[in-house]
């Protein structure tokens, strides 16, 4: 009689759960930034937010965490109830590059944290200030050859993906340039127009409209493939240098949450960057929708640690 109610018990508590799921949210939802107001997370997830409290009739509710290179606001996350109410919009920072550049982090992003999917990629450019009158990346580069050091590449801050993503192009190409690290793209556009550094690779909708000015010329996309949003640009992996980098976002939520929980938020998300008004919303910001399922959130993670680890470790790069 014990094994049977003990059996009976079980079955209730497993049928229980998708409906669990099914009843997600039932209040609000806490959604938390690792990054400041205005960032590129914040503006992705506050749209998504927007649509989900439209869906639901539920609040949901974005947290600004920043600090620590997007530490700060991770670790909230990896540190909250494993119910579906407090979820994180991260990038490859903190899941993938930090790991590696940092000598500890407050959380494990591989046992603290769960994989929800995938949310946008964000195309980055190489781009050049047009006074320096190179028509293309080849020339670019035998500019460089011929002037090892001389050169200046501005990121918004060391470890970022803007920074590592000229420490690759350095690398792959066998040049050399200068490190200048901004606050921000803002900041580091405004050094590019001024001419205090000579070149960067930065998220494209920072620098296409200087480009569209004249003031200042992109000569290649650092994504696998030619961004839909951005078709007449050629990648870097076309004009010969073997260098990809996107910047990605992905939603996360704190490790042991159920995964019909997690199936439940997923399919969610997914089906708002599919609405129309979404789409339309990113396309503005140069940014493509990429909803996945958790493994392959999980699997763009450890492709961008074997990606950047040689990267950080060829140029000597360590945050602490």
């Amino acid at each position: 009689m014990p094994r049977r109610l003990a059996s009976a018990l079980l079955a209730i508590l497993l049928s229980a759960l998708p409906a669990a799921a099914q009843t997600w949210p039932t209040h609000t939802v806490k959604l938390i930034v690792p990054f400041g107001a205005g960032s590129t997370p914040d503006v992705i997830m506050r749209v998504i937010a927007d649509h989900l409290k439209t869906k639901f009739g539920q609040s949901f509710v974005v947290e600004n965490k920043p600090g620590a290179s997007g530490n700060l606001g991770t670790d909230a996350v990896a540190k909250a109830a494993p119910d579906g109410y407090t979820l994180g919009l991260s990038i490859g920072g903190p899941l993938a590059i930090n790991p590696i550049l940092f000598g500890k982090l407050p959380y494990d992003p591989k046992t603290d944290l769960a994989t929800v999917t995938l949310v946008v990629t964000q195309p980055s450019v190489l781009a050049v200030n047009s006074s320096l009158g190179v028509p293309n990346v080849a020339a670019l580069v035998a500019l460089l050859k011929q002037n090892p050091g001389k050169y200046n590449f501005g990121s918004i801050g060391a470890g970022s993906l803007s920074h590592l993503a000229m420490e690759a192009i350095a690398l792959k190409s066998g040049t050399q340039i200068v490190h200048v690290p901004y606050p921000s793209s803002p900041a580091a556009v405004t050094a590019l127009l001024r001419g205090d550094v000579q070149m960067v690779c930065l998220p494209a909708i920072s620098v296409t409209p200087q480009a569209a000015a004249g003031k200042l010329k992109i000569l290649a996309v650092s994504t696998a493939q030619r961004s839909s949003l951005l078709p007449g640009i050629a990648t870097l992996k076309e004009v010969g240098i073997d260098v990809e980098a996107d910047a990605w976002s992905g939603l996360i939520a704190p490790a042991k949450t159920p995964p019909v929980v997690i199936e439940a938020v997923r399919a969610a998300v997914a089906e708002a960057l599919n609405a129309p008004d979404v789409r339309a919303k990113l396309a503005a910001q140069i940014m493509e929708p990429i909803p996945s399922t958790p493994a392959q959130f999980r699997a763009r993670i450890d492709a961008d640690i074997a990606r950047w680890t040689p990267v950080i470790k060829a140029a000597h790069i360590k945050v602490n």
